[in-house]
Order: C-alpha cells, then structure tokens, then sequence
C-alpha cells in the first residue's frame, strides 16, 4: 500500500484549456483572415534570436500565421514551473504586441498570468523593447516562474518576427 502523503505529492496538475487557436485568432484579430505559414528556424536564425533575445530557443520549429492586412499570429509554449504554458501572441504588421492569450494552462497554481491587466502589459511592445519581469513588466506574486517565462516567450517571438517572419 503506498502511503497517502506520497500520493498527494504525486498528484497531477490542474490542465485548463481556455482557448482553441481558432477562437485565439477570432479574438485577437476579428473579421480578418489568417494564413498558415509554419516554418523551421535557420540554425543561423536561431542563433540571432537568442542573442537578440537573450531567450533561448527551445523549438526551431514555428507556428505562425499571416494575417490580411499585415501583422502575425503565433502559437507557442514556455514551461511555467513544470508544465507547459500555452499561449497566443498577436503582432500588428510593424511588430508591434497587439496582445496575448493564455491558451492552455496546466500548473496547479500561477494562472494569474491569464488575467487581462497583465497580459495587457505587452500591448505596444516591440522586437528591442526591454519586456524584462520586474522592470518593464510587473510580476505577479504566486506566478512568478510563469510570468518569468511567459515574458521571454514574448521577448522571443517578437525577436523571431523580425528577424525571420517580417522579411518572408
């Protein structure tokens, strides 16, 4: 028989989905069309993403959607403290944040990162910003490992939108 103390330790963590990628882009940019255009980093483009980003890339492989009129829609996901955060990011066409959407969480606890007045944060931040946890975006006490990541994921993509996807 195992003891309950280690089966509580070994309880699974909490998986909300709160978004389909459809109705990530029908919220982010409604009425308009969006086109498929997933690609795979250069090692070369990986490279200048990380040093522009100082993120690592951990997936060479991208999930981005053209968007009528200019601008792009990416799906990604860092790690929050040991599961994986699903989110959206929505650029305007000169790469501006046009915002974010938190997809699927799957932690137990830190979800903050989901509330509006945080992920609002991003709103007109660009590829060069700073976009760093506790200087330029507030951490949320309880969710810092998934404000943490959920920053530099942003910080990234927008790093990969101008150095791989504005000029394709």
């Amino acid at each position: 028989m195992v003891p309950a103390c280690l089966l509580a330790a070994a309880a699974p963590a909490i998986a909300t989905t709160y978004l389909s990628v459809a109705e990530a882009q029908r919220s982010l940019f409604p009425g308009r069309e969006l086109r498929k255009a997933f690609f795979t980093l250069s090692e070369t483009q990986a490279g200048e993403i990380e040093r522009r980003a100082d993120v690592n890339v951990r997936e060479r492989e991208v999930r981005v959607w053209r968007v009528e009129g200019g601008g792009a829609f990416f799906v990604d996901a860092v790690v929050g403290k040991h599961e994986f955060i699903t989110y959206a990011l929505a650029l305007e066409a000169d790469g501006s944040v046009r915002g974010i959407e938190i997809l699927d969480y799957r932690e137990s606890y830190g979800g903050q990162v989901r509330e509006a007045a945080w992920r609002r944060q991003f709103v007109g931040r660009r590829a060069g910003d700073p976009v760093r946890l506790a200087s330029d975006i507030r951490n949320v006490s309880g969710a810092t490992l998934s404000c943490k990541n959920v920053t530099n994921g942003v910080r990234r993509l927008l790093a990969t939108y101008e150095i791989a996807v504005r000029t394709r």
